[in-house]
């Protein structure tokens, strides 16, 4: 299936936290969006690996996606080399999506920025013809998206654009409630973690409406780029 979007992510709940109102935001516009998760988040504090699959499947659901895999790679010690970037090839070329959407480049947490990486060096190479790879068999084509961005995660980083998703807020915290094993759940027991207190959640609210506010907009999602973006209208900024 060949997607519009494609937004990689490194654990379960990445895509939810920082682009889910994009993700909803451009479904709705009729575009297809789907997600890959690099790893099943097996070291999590709460919960496990199979509840975290299962409450990824009910996100899917809530977000109307038209794809969602996970890659399987070793949470917290994969790396940016010659394997795990033919495993992002693969699924580069398997969906050969226009737009990827990928993880923050510089965060807190290490497996962000090395995720980050990892896609961006595999977004290039994915369209190189002498890189080959084939998936049951099949010989894939090259094939390289025309733009990829980072989302904004734990740590505050200037956005160089920022998406509008006012209206559709209420379905971007549903999505992340979907996790409730990781985030605020006053019914769910557990060890606290800096993620699971209210404060964690209200934040992200608040960072929601801080880009939104830039852009005379309620809530918005702000997005990096490591290349110079451009419109082919002024009449389409803000």
């Amino acid at each position: 299936m060949k997607l519009d979007i494609l937004v990689i992510a490194v654990h379960p709940d990445d895509a939810e936290l920082c682009c889910s109102g994009t993700i909803l935001k451009h479904i709705a516009l009729g575009k297809k969006v789907g997600i890959v998760d690099l790893t099943r988040g097996e070291l999590g504090t709460r919960g496990t690996a199979e509840t975290r699959d299962e409450e990824a499947a009910d996100s899917a659901k809530i977000l109307g996606l038209h794809a969602r895999e996970n890659l399987g790679m070793r949470d917290g010690f994969f790396q940016d080399d010659e394997f795990h970037r033919l495993e992002v090839i693969k699924v580069i070329r398997k969906y050969q999506p226009e737009i990827i959407l990928s993880n923050a480049l510089e965060d807190r947490h290490p497996d962000h920025g090395r995720a980050g990486d990892l896609v961006y060096d595999s977004v290039f190479l994915s369209g190189l013809p002498k890189i080959e790879t084939s998936v049951d068999g099949v010989k894939q084509e090259a094939h390289r998206p025309r733009l990829l961005l980072q989302y904004i995660q734990d740590r505050y980083l200037k956005p160089d654009i920022i998406v509008d998703i006012t209206d559709h807020i209420d379905k971007k915290i549903e999505s992340i409630k979907a996790f409730k094993t990781q985030f605020y759940n006053p019914d769910v027991d557990g060890l606290q973690t800096y993620i699971s207190s209210p404060e964690f959640f209200e934040s992200m609210i608040g960072r929601a409406r801080e880009f939104g506010k830039s852009i005379g907009a309620t809530f918005g999602e702000g997005f990096t780029s490591r290349k110079l973006l451009g419109v082919d209208n002024l009449f389409d900024l803000r």
